[in-house]
């Protein structure tokens, strides 16, 4: 039997991913379709009510890559439940009668990289280690240039004169991206979209309004999940700060905690797992530098944010900053979600123009 390897989405993640696999096994590798409806409907059939939505998202997309001839499935694990999940959805795809390999490449919330070598070194004998650790660093660089595109993206996409600009030279970004295994060859293409993203026209006044989005980590990271938010805030011509990427969670994280929880100790003197505490580092740092709202998403029921929310809500109500909280399970409606999200963008306009006349006053 050919082995045909998949894993799940998470943005635009899958790109350095299947690259990755590719690099790694020389097995075939076939991208889970874009995460849909059916995705959802698939995983919240099958889970376990209680489970969070990214568990759902996730099995959804184990199934459909079953489905679609995949045999071997790869998952990361680690932080808050997400570390359980592993097993469970084994179980789940099993008892339905799949038949397949799964590998979790994250185990008690550390990569140990000797294990994940041990990984695709079983499945591809002829792996060396530096093939391995060159393709480690290819992967780590790729997933970096990403994010900091991504950055810039957030800043001017609302603003842009010809809509699409910045998604379609993203897309040849990625294109180009892929055709290549060298880690040279990778940095040069970074550079030279990094200028081209520069060069597009935008319309961007000097004042415009800023939004900093925080919150749990896949929510935030797959725009699915959360409803496309910073393409709708990008459509109100609203600058985005988006805190939570890979970049982050693999290694920026850990240098950055210390400062976090010094930052924090007057609110928070304990770990609340996951991303909570990183939050209400955010908010502190959103609030000092003058955003004008932020908004928090999660999914339904996750701890850690639960834990973190009347703390968030204690530094607004100091601070004097808007915020708004949403909530994601599997019967949000698109409807309630823009009419709330429009609603707090009146908010943040209003203010701003009150503010604006009062400083007039004075």
């Amino acid at each position: 039997m050919n082995k045909i390897i998949s894993f799940p989405h998470l943005g635009n993640y899958y790109h350095p991913f299947s690259k990755l696999l590719t690099l790694l096994t020389e097995k075939e590798v076939r991208i889970a379709p874009p995460i849909t409806k059916k995705t959802l409907e698939l995983g919240t059939k099958y889970a376990p009510d209680t489970v969070c939505i990214p568990f759902k998202y996730n099995l959804g997309n184990f199934i459909e890559s079953l489905e679609n001839g995949a045999n071997i499935l790869f998952t990361a694990g680690g932080g808050c439940r997400y570390r359980y999940y592993a097993e469970v959805t084994e179980t789940i795809l099993k008892d339905l009668g799949y038949e397949f390999k799964l590998y979790k490449l994250i185990k008690k919330d550390k990569l140990r990289i000797k294990e994940v070598y041990k990984i695709f070194k079983d499945m591809n004998p002829k792996l060396t280690k530096r093939k391995f650790f060159h393709s480690l660093v290819y992967t780590i660089l790729f997933i970096f240039y990403i994010d900091e595109i991504d950055k810039q993206i957030r800043k001017n996409i609302g603003f842009e004169r010809k809509k699409g600009t910045h998604k379609n030279l993203q897309k040849e970004m990625f294109k180009d991206f892929k055709k290549t295994n060298s880690i040279i060859k990778l940095t040069s293409l970074y550079k030279k979209y990094k200028k081209k993203f520069k060069k597009i026209k935008i319309d961007k006044p000097k004042n415009c309004l800023k939004i900093g989005i925080i919150g749990e980590l896949y929510t935030s990271m797959e725009p699915f999940s959360n409803y496309d938010l910073e393409q709708e805030l990008a459509k109100q011509q609203i600058e985005i700060k988006r805190f939570t990427n890979l970049s982050y969670l693999l290694w920026q994280k850990t240098l950055q905690k210390r400062k976090m929880q010094k930052k924090v100790k007057k609110y928070c003197k304990y770990r609340l797992g996951a991303d909570g505490l990183d939050n209400i580092y955010r908010t502190l740092y959103l609030s000092k530098k003058n955003y004008d709202g932020i908004i928090h998403i999660k999914p339904f029921g996750c701890t850690p944010e639960i834990t973190a929310i009347p703390i968030i809500q204690k530094i607004c109500e100091e601070k004097e900053m808007p915020i708004i909280f949403f909530s994601y399970d599997a019967e949000t409606s698109t409807e309630g979600i823009n009419t709330r999200l429009e609603a707090f963008e009146d908010l943040i306009n209003i203010r701003r123009t009150q503010n604006a006349k009062s400083i007039s006053r004075n």
